[in-house]
Parts: structure tokens; C-alpha cells; sequence
């Protein structure tokens, strides 16, 4: 599952191909869209939670509260089912799903929304490989150390101006996290520990200089 973009996406995956699957965008929702998409997968496979042996989330980067949405269900799930919880970097789900579906081999670089007028992004080699760490910058400061590669993801839509070479998929799925996860630990890999990439600081902060009142 994952729920770092503006995408609420589930996908159960049986170690060899995605066998049901579960994708909407609505960016203010998520708690209210993850686990009813939960149930419509698990009843479309023909299955119940319990036959759940191990859960993928994507681990951002990604807005504070929707990350945090995908993170605390896996982690539930997890602990309820005494299965492991592995972490997946959303953008490395975007840049698979890039290779798989869109026959993109590389190099590239993929972006998504991080509002305030900035994208989270990082570089590629191919569909498999990442350059660099995942940061998050003003779509003007790193077009032009971009220019020239194919930009996968909402982030590179929403900035054509920056990253001309702009093309889908706009959102990760689950079925691509889940796909890479099950390749990387049949390869022997270690995957994320499933704690959140969140790149800056959450908007609510303690004020300053406030003034403290307390009884005499």
C-alpha cells in the first residue's frame, strides 16, 4: 500500500504477479479511502487478511499526514497479522512502474508533488537503480540539471515549464511497490525499515517566544 501522493493505492501480490488491485486520487481522503480499498482487493482475490504473509508501504518522501496514513495502517496490519512490514521508496515504485509499463529504461529522473510549489524528486540509471538520494527542491532549481531526461510522475506534469519531457505514470501503484519488494527479497536485499521520508519539517511547529501562564 501506499499513500505518499495524492494516490490512495493497495495491491495484493502473490511473490510471482499483482493478483488484485485498488487505485483513487483524492489527496485529502486517505484515511477514509485505505482500508475499504483494503477490503475490495482482498475480496476480489478471493481472500481474507490472514492469508496475508507480508506487507509492503511505500515510505514516501511525501506530505506528513497522507505518509502517515499508509505507515500506521501497515504497521497494524503488521502487528495483528505477526507478519514482517517492509519499507519501499514511492519514487523507486514510480521509476519500476516506469520501466515495466512504460518500456522506459534510463536514464531518469521521477517527481512528485510536494506542494508548496516544490517537488520531491530523485535521478535513476534505469527502472531498478537509484543515482542519488530522494530531496526536494523548487521545480526551477533543478531543471536545468535535468534537462534533457525523460521526467516521470505528477511533479513533472504540474511544472512543464521545468521539465519539458514530462510523461506518466502520474501516481505510484501498489502493484509496482509490491512487484519490486518481491524481486529485491527474492534477490537476497534488504528492503526499508518502514519509517517515514518526509525530507522537511511538518507544518505545525511549537511558536516562539510564547508567553507561558501558569496558576499561582
Amino acid at each position: 500500500m501506499d499513500t505518499a501522493t495524492p494516490a490512495v493505492t493497495v495491491a495484493l501480490h502473490d511473490g510471482a504477479s499483482v493478483i488484485a488491485s485498488s487505485g483513487q486520487v483524492d489527496a485529502r481522503r486517505h484515511g477514509e479511502l485505505l482500508l475499504p480499498a483494503v477490503d475490495r482487493v482482498l475480496a476480489e482475490a478471493g481472500v481474507k487478511l490472514d492469508a496475508v504473509t507480508g506487507v509492503v508501504v511505500g515510505v514516501g518522501p511525501g506530505p506528513y499526514t497522507g505518509l502517515r496514513v499508509g505507515l500506521v495502517t501497515a504497521a497494524t496490519f503488521g502487528s495483528a497479522l505477526d507478519v514482517p512490514v517492509h519499507g519501499i521508496c514511492t519514487l523507486d515504485g514510480l521509476a519500476y512502474a516506469a520501466g515495466q509499463d512504460g518500456g522506459l529504461d534510463g536514464p531518469f529522473a521521477v517527481a512528485t508533488d510536494a506542494r508548496r510549489k516544490e517537488v520531491y524528486w530523485a535521478r535513476y540509471e534505469d527502472a531498478r537503480t537509484r543515482t542519488g538520494d530522494p530531496a526536494v527542491d523548487r521545480p526551477a532549481d533543478i531543471a536545468e540539471a535535468l534537462a534533457g531526461l525523460p521526467v516521470i510522475g505528477q511533479g513533472a506534469v504540474l511544472y512543464p515549464e521545468a521539465f519539458p519531457e514530462a510523461r506518466g505514470p502520474e501516481h505510484v501503484a501498489a502493484g509496482a511497490l509490491a512487484a519490486l519488494a518481491a524481486e529485491r527479497l527474492a534477490a537476497g536485499q534488504e528492503l526499508l525499515e518502514p519509517q517515514p521520508l518526509y525530507l522537511r519539517r511538518p507544518d505545525a511547529q511549537v511558536p516562539k517566544n510564547y508567553k507561558v501562564v501558569t496558576p499561582k
